[in-house]
Protein backbone atom coordinates (compact mmCIF):
# COMPACT_ATOMS: atom_id res chain seq x y z
CA UNK A 1 0.00 0.00 0.00
CA UNK A 2 1.18 3.73 -0.88
CA UNK A 3 1.43 6.38 2.20
CA UNK A 4 0.41 9.57 0.88
CA UNK A 5 3.46 11.52 0.47
CA UNK A 6 3.43 15.58 2.15
CA UNK A 7 4.18 16.82 -1.30
CA UNK A 8 0.59 14.99 -2.40
CA UNK A 9 -2.72 14.97 -0.85
CA UNK A 10 -3.88 11.86 -1.42
CA UNK A 11 -7.09 12.05 -0.12
CA UNK A 12 -8.25 14.36 -2.26
CA UNK A 13 -7.91 12.17 -5.24
CA UNK A 14 -10.12 10.07 -3.30
CA UNK A 15 -12.30 12.21 -2.48
CA UNK A 16 -12.39 12.92 -6.11
CA UNK A 17 -13.44 9.09 -7.02
CA UNK A 18 -16.55 8.90 -4.47
CA UNK A 19 -17.61 12.94 -5.97
CA UNK A 20 -17.72 11.24 -9.59
CA UNK A 21 -19.15 8.08 -8.90
CA UNK A 22 -21.82 10.08 -7.17
CA UNK A 23 -22.37 12.61 -10.03
CA UNK A 24 -22.96 10.10 -12.05
CA UNK A 25 -25.29 8.39 -9.41
CA UNK A 26 -27.07 11.72 -9.38
CA UNK A 27 -27.72 11.54 -13.09
CA UNK A 28 -28.58 7.32 -13.62
CA UNK A 29 -31.42 9.17 -11.19
CA UNK A 30 -32.72 11.65 -13.56
CA UNK A 31 -35.22 10.17 -15.03
CA UNK A 32 -36.52 8.09 -12.18
CA UNK A 33 -37.27 10.64 -9.28
CA UNK A 34 -38.50 13.98 -9.18
CA UNK A 35 -35.94 16.07 -10.77
CA UNK A 36 -36.76 19.90 -11.52
CA UNK A 37 -34.24 19.71 -14.63
CA UNK A 38 -34.25 18.62 -18.10
CA UNK A 39 -33.78 15.21 -19.30
CA UNK A 40 -34.06 13.05 -22.72
CA UNK A 41 -36.11 10.24 -21.32
CA UNK A 42 -38.35 10.11 -17.77
CA UNK A 43 -39.82 7.01 -16.48
CA UNK A 44 -43.93 6.98 -16.21
CA UNK A 45 -43.54 6.05 -12.36
CA UNK A 46 -41.17 8.20 -10.33
CA UNK A 47 -39.70 7.32 -6.55
CA UNK A 48 -40.29 10.22 -4.50
CA UNK A 49 -37.46 9.63 -2.09
CA UNK A 50 -34.98 10.59 -4.84
CA UNK A 51 -36.29 14.01 -4.46
CA UNK A 52 -33.91 14.40 -1.40
CA UNK A 53 -31.20 12.44 -3.07
CA UNK A 54 -30.94 15.64 -5.74
CA UNK A 55 -31.68 18.31 -3.41
CA UNK A 56 -28.88 16.87 -1.08
CA UNK A 57 -26.51 16.70 -3.88
CA UNK A 58 -26.67 19.87 -5.17
CA UNK A 59 -26.56 21.11 -2.06
CA UNK A 60 -22.55 19.99 -2.34
CA UNK A 61 -21.06 17.87 -4.31
CA UNK A 62 -20.25 20.46 -7.25
CA UNK A 63 -19.55 22.84 -4.49
CA UNK A 64 -16.95 20.33 -3.36
CA UNK A 65 -15.63 19.85 -6.44
CA UNK A 66 -14.96 23.76 -7.07
CA UNK A 67 -13.29 23.78 -3.85
CA UNK A 68 -10.89 21.41 -4.88
CA UNK A 69 -10.47 22.52 -7.64
CA UNK A 70 -9.67 26.28 -6.46
CA UNK A 71 -7.32 24.50 -4.47
CA UNK A 72 -5.13 22.72 -6.84
CA UNK A 73 -5.20 25.77 -9.33
CA UNK A 74 -2.17 27.63 -6.87
CA UNK A 75 0.33 24.93 -7.55
CA UNK A 76 -0.77 24.59 -11.30
CA UNK A 77 -0.23 28.36 -12.34
CA UNK A 78 3.11 28.47 -10.00
CA UNK A 79 4.72 25.34 -11.54
CA UNK A 80 3.71 26.56 -15.00
CA UNK A 81 3.57 30.45 -15.08
CA UNK A 82 0.37 32.26 -16.56
CA UNK A 83 1.01 30.73 -20.21
CA UNK A 84 1.32 27.31 -19.64
CA UNK A 85 -0.97 27.63 -16.96
CA UNK A 86 -4.01 29.00 -19.54
CA UNK A 87 -2.49 26.43 -22.35
CA UNK A 88 -2.90 23.13 -19.88
CA UNK A 89 -6.30 24.58 -18.29
CA UNK A 90 -7.36 24.62 -22.35
CA UNK A 91 -5.43 21.52 -23.08
CA UNK A 92 -7.17 19.57 -20.31
CA UNK A 93 -10.96 21.59 -20.13
CA UNK A 94 -11.13 23.25 -23.55
CA UNK A 95 -10.19 20.18 -25.68
CA UNK A 96 -12.51 17.90 -24.27
CA UNK A 97 -15.46 20.48 -24.26
CA UNK A 98 -15.32 21.58 -27.80
CA UNK A 99 -15.14 18.17 -29.25
CA UNK A 100 -18.31 16.62 -26.85
CA UNK A 101 -20.20 19.81 -27.82
CA UNK A 102 -19.23 19.53 -31.63
CA UNK A 103 -19.15 15.94 -32.44
CA UNK A 104 -20.44 13.80 -29.67
CA UNK A 105 -23.59 15.54 -28.84
CA UNK A 106 -25.13 16.76 -31.59
CA UNK A 107 -25.55 12.98 -33.04
CA UNK A 108 -27.11 12.09 -29.62
CA UNK A 109 -28.89 14.44 -29.23
CA UNK A 110 -30.25 13.91 -33.33
CA UNK A 111 -30.94 10.08 -32.25
CA UNK A 112 -32.51 10.64 -29.23
CA UNK A 113 -35.05 13.23 -29.57
CA UNK A 114 -35.43 11.34 -33.34
CA UNK A 115 -36.80 14.36 -35.32
CA UNK A 116 -38.47 14.10 -38.71
CA UNK A 117 -35.93 16.52 -40.34
CA UNK A 118 -32.51 14.95 -41.95
CA UNK A 119 -29.24 15.36 -39.50
CA UNK A 120 -27.69 18.70 -40.85
CA UNK A 121 -31.06 20.14 -40.84
CA UNK A 122 -31.91 19.70 -37.17
CA UNK A 123 -28.04 20.64 -36.23
CA UNK A 124 -29.05 24.11 -38.17
CA UNK A 125 -31.71 24.25 -36.52
CA UNK A 126 -30.96 23.68 -32.99
CA UNK A 127 -27.00 24.51 -33.04
CA UNK A 128 -26.39 26.89 -35.92
CA UNK A 129 -29.34 29.46 -36.26
CA UNK A 130 -30.15 30.12 -32.55
CA UNK A 131 -26.00 29.63 -31.82
CA UNK A 132 -27.14 27.52 -28.71
CA UNK A 133 -23.94 24.76 -28.14
CA UNK A 134 -25.29 22.17 -25.87
CA UNK A 135 -22.75 21.61 -23.33
CA UNK A 136 -24.83 19.35 -21.14
CA UNK A 137 -23.00 18.42 -17.97
CA UNK A 138 -19.84 19.93 -19.26
CA UNK A 139 -20.81 23.37 -18.18
CA UNK A 140 -18.67 22.73 -15.02
CA UNK A 141 -15.66 22.97 -17.61
CA UNK A 142 -16.34 25.61 -19.35
CA UNK A 143 -16.70 27.66 -15.35
CA UNK A 144 -13.38 26.11 -14.61
CA UNK A 145 -11.76 27.91 -17.82
CA UNK A 146 -13.39 31.03 -16.82
CA UNK A 147 -12.34 30.76 -13.10
CA UNK A 148 -8.80 29.98 -14.30
CA UNK A 149 -8.43 33.11 -16.49
CA UNK A 150 -9.81 35.06 -12.94
CA UNK A 151 -6.93 33.65 -11.15
CA UNK A 152 -4.39 34.53 -13.47
CA UNK A 153 -5.75 37.97 -13.80
CA UNK A 154 -6.01 38.07 -10.34
CA UNK A 155 -2.30 37.22 -10.11
CA UNK A 156 -1.23 40.04 -12.14
CA UNK A 157 -2.23 42.32 -10.16
CA UNK A 158 0.39 45.20 -8.94
CA UNK A 159 2.55 44.35 -5.70
CA UNK A 160 1.14 47.22 -4.11
CA UNK A 161 -2.67 45.68 -3.69
CA UNK A 162 -1.48 42.21 -2.50
CA UNK A 163 -2.54 41.31 0.71
CA UNK A 164 -1.55 38.54 3.15
CA UNK A 165 -1.53 35.24 1.39
CA UNK A 166 -2.04 33.31 4.45
CA UNK A 167 -4.84 32.45 6.96
CA UNK A 168 -5.32 30.83 9.68
CA UNK A 169 -7.01 27.89 9.84
CA UNK A 170 -10.84 28.75 9.82
CA UNK A 171 -12.52 28.83 13.65
CA UNK A 172 -15.77 27.68 14.53
CA UNK A 173 -17.28 31.47 14.18
CA UNK A 174 -15.63 31.76 11.11
CA UNK A 175 -17.03 29.15 9.24
CA UNK A 176 -20.77 30.08 10.63
CA UNK A 177 -19.80 33.51 9.74
CA UNK A 178 -19.13 31.49 5.97
CA UNK A 179 -21.94 30.01 6.52
CA UNK A 180 -24.74 33.11 7.18
CA UNK A 181 -22.90 35.09 4.20
CA UNK A 182 -23.57 32.26 1.92
CA UNK A 183 -26.67 31.76 3.35
CA UNK A 184 -28.23 35.84 2.92
CA UNK A 185 -26.11 36.32 -0.66
CA UNK A 186 -28.13 32.82 -1.86
CA UNK A 187 -31.06 34.15 -0.64
CA UNK A 188 -30.73 37.93 -2.86
CA UNK A 189 -30.03 35.61 -5.94
CA UNK A 190 -32.82 33.61 -5.67
CA UNK A 191 -34.79 36.16 -5.80
CA UNK A 192 -34.61 36.53 -9.61
CA UNK A 193 -32.94 33.29 -10.10
CA UNK A 194 -34.83 30.19 -8.47
CA UNK A 195 -33.05 26.72 -8.55
CA UNK A 196 -33.04 25.17 -11.60
CA UNK A 197 -33.26 27.88 -13.72
CA UNK A 198 -30.47 28.41 -16.37
CA UNK A 199 -28.90 31.28 -17.68
CA UNK A 200 -26.10 31.71 -20.25
CA UNK A 201 -24.05 34.60 -18.84
CA UNK A 202 -22.20 37.12 -20.81
CA UNK A 203 -24.04 34.91 -23.47
CA UNK A 204 -21.69 31.92 -23.44
CA UNK A 205 -21.58 30.43 -19.97
CA UNK A 206 -24.25 27.87 -19.02
CA UNK A 207 -24.63 28.69 -15.06
CA UNK A 208 -27.33 28.05 -11.92
CA UNK A 209 -27.66 31.36 -10.78
CA UNK A 210 -29.09 29.95 -7.93
CA UNK A 211 -25.62 27.98 -6.96
CA UNK A 212 -23.36 30.10 -8.31
CA UNK A 213 -22.39 32.15 -5.34
CA UNK A 214 -21.47 28.72 -3.46
CA UNK A 215 -19.85 27.45 -6.44
CA UNK A 216 -17.41 30.92 -6.78
CA UNK A 217 -17.00 31.41 -3.36
CA UNK A 218 -15.87 27.89 -2.80
CA UNK A 219 -13.41 27.77 -5.70
CA UNK A 220 -11.93 31.09 -3.72
CA UNK A 221 -11.86 29.38 -0.23
CA UNK A 222 -9.88 26.49 -2.03
CA UNK A 223 -7.34 28.44 -3.53
CA UNK A 224 -7.02 30.18 -0.18
CA UNK A 225 -6.82 27.10 1.68
CA UNK A 226 -4.01 26.10 -0.40
CA UNK A 227 -2.00 29.17 0.34
CA UNK A 228 -2.94 28.80 4.06
CA UNK A 229 -2.13 25.20 3.98
CA UNK A 230 -5.49 24.54 5.58
CA UNK A 231 -6.24 20.68 4.73
CA UNK A 232 -3.08 19.35 6.68
CA UNK A 233 -3.73 21.99 9.40
CA UNK A 234 -7.35 21.66 10.22
CA UNK A 235 -8.43 20.02 13.08
CA UNK A 236 -10.15 16.41 13.29
CA UNK A 237 -12.73 17.26 15.77
CA UNK A 238 -13.28 20.33 14.02
CA UNK A 239 -14.15 18.43 10.57
CA UNK A 240 -15.76 15.62 12.58
CA UNK A 241 -17.90 18.23 14.52
CA UNK A 242 -19.21 19.54 10.85
CA UNK A 243 -19.35 16.31 9.29
CA UNK A 244 -22.07 15.48 12.17
CA UNK A 245 -23.52 19.06 10.98
CA UNK A 246 -23.61 18.23 7.54
CA UNK A 247 -25.22 14.76 7.78
CA UNK A 248 -27.61 15.76 9.98
CA UNK A 249 -29.23 18.70 7.52
CA UNK A 250 -29.26 15.90 5.12
CA UNK A 251 -31.20 13.45 6.65
CA UNK A 252 -33.39 16.08 8.18
CA UNK A 253 -33.98 16.91 4.30
CA UNK A 254 -34.72 13.42 3.72
CA UNK A 255 -37.32 13.09 6.56
CA UNK A 256 -39.16 16.26 5.65
CA UNK A 257 -39.63 14.71 1.71
CA UNK A 258 -40.65 11.87 3.36
CA UNK A 259 -43.09 13.67 5.93
CA UNK A 260 -44.20 15.92 3.74
CA UNK A 261 -44.94 12.84 0.96
CA UNK A 262 -47.49 11.53 3.96
CA UNK A 263 -48.76 15.14 4.61
CA UNK A 264 -47.15 15.09 8.20
CA UNK A 265 -45.49 18.30 7.50
CA UNK A 266 -45.78 21.58 5.98
CA UNK A 267 -44.62 23.01 3.35
CA UNK A 268 -41.16 25.24 4.56
CA UNK A 269 -38.78 25.27 1.67
CA UNK A 270 -38.61 26.96 -2.07
CA UNK A 271 -36.36 27.22 -4.65
CA UNK A 272 -36.54 31.11 -5.24
CA UNK A 273 -38.56 33.98 -5.13
CA UNK A 274 -39.74 36.77 -2.50
CA UNK A 275 -40.91 33.62 -0.32
CA UNK A 276 -39.45 32.91 3.67
CA UNK A 277 -39.36 29.61 2.50
CA UNK A 278 -36.59 30.71 0.02
CA UNK A 279 -34.65 31.25 3.22
CA UNK A 280 -35.56 28.77 4.97
CA UNK A 281 -34.02 26.28 2.27
CA UNK A 282 -31.29 28.75 1.20
CA UNK A 283 -29.86 28.40 4.93
CA UNK A 284 -30.78 24.88 4.70
CA UNK A 285 -28.30 24.19 2.00
CA UNK A 286 -25.57 26.18 2.97
CA UNK A 287 -25.53 23.89 6.10
CA UNK A 288 -25.54 21.00 4.19
CA UNK A 289 -22.96 22.62 2.03
CA UNK A 290 -20.43 23.61 4.85
CA UNK A 291 -21.13 20.74 7.13
CA UNK A 292 -20.34 17.90 4.32
CA UNK A 293 -17.56 19.96 2.89
CA UNK A 294 -15.43 20.21 6.10
CA UNK A 295 -16.36 17.22 7.33
CA UNK A 296 -15.68 14.84 4.02
CA UNK A 297 -12.56 16.28 3.22
CA UNK A 298 -11.30 15.54 7.01
CA UNK A 299 -12.85 12.30 7.22
CA UNK A 300 -10.93 11.31 4.16
CA UNK A 301 -7.82 12.65 5.45
CA UNK A 302 -8.13 10.98 8.43
CA UNK A 303 -9.21 7.48 7.15
CA UNK A 304 -8.24 7.49 2.79
CA UNK A 305 -5.13 9.06 2.75
CA UNK A 306 -3.64 6.33 1.08
CA UNK A 307 -3.90 4.30 -1.92
CA UNK A 308 -3.26 1.04 -3.89
CA UNK A 309 -3.26 -0.29 -6.98
CA UNK A 310 -7.35 0.04 -7.56
CA UNK A 311 -7.92 3.10 -6.02
CA UNK A 312 -4.44 4.65 -7.65
CA UNK A 313 -6.39 3.26 -10.96
CA UNK A 314 -9.75 4.81 -10.14
CA UNK A 315 -8.54 8.02 -9.41
CA UNK A 316 -6.31 8.26 -12.52
CA UNK A 317 -9.39 7.80 -14.64
CA UNK A 318 -12.05 9.75 -12.64
CA UNK A 319 -11.90 12.63 -14.91
CA UNK A 320 -12.25 10.34 -17.90
CA UNK A 321 -15.39 9.26 -16.22
CA UNK A 322 -16.89 12.83 -15.58
CA UNK A 323 -16.43 13.33 -19.31
CA UNK A 324 -17.99 9.99 -20.44
CA UNK A 325 -20.62 9.23 -18.20
CA UNK A 326 -23.78 11.24 -19.44
CA UNK A 327 -24.03 9.65 -22.78
CA UNK A 328 -23.09 6.06 -21.21
CA UNK A 329 -25.86 6.49 -19.19
CA UNK A 330 -28.61 8.10 -20.54
CA UNK A 331 -28.05 4.70 -23.76
CA UNK A 332 -28.30 2.39 -20.35
CA UNK A 333 -31.41 4.02 -19.17
CA UNK A 334 -32.85 3.63 -23.16
CA UNK A 335 -31.85 0.26 -23.19
CA UNK A 336 -34.17 -0.94 -19.63
CA UNK A 337 -36.77 1.31 -20.67
CA UNK A 338 -39.17 -1.06 -20.99
CA UNK A 339 -38.40 -3.81 -18.54
CA UNK A 340 -40.67 -3.77 -15.82
CA UNK A 341 -39.14 -2.91 -12.83
CA UNK A 342 -39.89 -0.20 -10.45
CA UNK A 343 -37.72 3.18 -10.45
CA UNK A 344 -35.38 2.38 -7.50
CA UNK A 345 -34.48 -0.60 -8.89
CA UNK A 346 -33.89 0.41 -12.21
CA UNK A 347 -31.94 3.31 -10.48
CA UNK A 348 -29.84 1.08 -8.56
CA UNK A 349 -29.16 -1.18 -11.46
CA UNK A 350 -28.19 1.47 -13.81
CA UNK A 351 -26.07 2.88 -11.27
CA UNK A 352 -24.80 -0.71 -10.22
CA UNK A 353 -23.86 -0.91 -13.96
CA UNK A 354 -23.20 2.30 -14.99
CA UNK A 355 -20.57 3.23 -12.35
CA UNK A 356 -17.78 0.77 -13.18
CA UNK A 357 -18.49 0.69 -16.72
CA UNK A 358 -17.59 4.59 -16.83
CA UNK A 359 -14.14 3.60 -14.82
CA UNK A 360 -13.81 0.61 -17.60
CA UNK A 361 -14.44 2.24 -20.64
CA UNK A 362 -12.22 5.33 -19.30
CA UNK A 363 -9.38 2.93 -18.60
CA UNK A 364 -9.31 1.81 -22.24
CA UNK A 365 -9.81 5.48 -23.74
CA UNK A 366 -6.38 6.41 -21.69
CA UNK A 367 -4.63 3.83 -23.63
CA UNK A 368 -5.15 5.49 -26.71
CA UNK A 369 -2.30 8.32 -27.87
CA UNK A 370 -4.77 10.81 -28.77
CA UNK A 371 -6.90 10.47 -25.49
CA UNK A 372 -3.67 11.14 -23.14
CA UNK A 373 -3.28 14.64 -24.56
CA UNK A 374 -6.08 15.30 -22.50
CA UNK A 375 -6.75 12.46 -20.05
CA UNK A 376 -3.05 12.08 -18.45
Amino acid sequence: MKTTSTARLVFLDNLRVFLTSLVVAHHVAQPYGPTGGAWPLFNPERAAILGPFFAVNAAFFMGLFFFIAGYLTPAAYDRKGPQRFLWARFQRLGIPLVVFSLVVFPPVLYHLSAPPQSFFTFIAHVYIHPLKIEVAHLWFLLHLMVYAVGHTLWQQRPRRFRVLASYPVPSHRAIVLYLLGLTGLTVLVRIDYPIDRWVRLLGFLPTEVAHLPQYVSLFIVGAVAYRSNWLRQIDKTKGFIWLIIGLTAALLRYAYSIGQNNHLFPDIIAGGGWDWRSVVWSGWEATICVGLCVGLLVLFRETLNHQNQVTVLLSHNAYGVYLIHLVMVVYLQVAIANISLGPLLKFGLVTLIGVPLCFTISVFLRKVPIFRYVLP
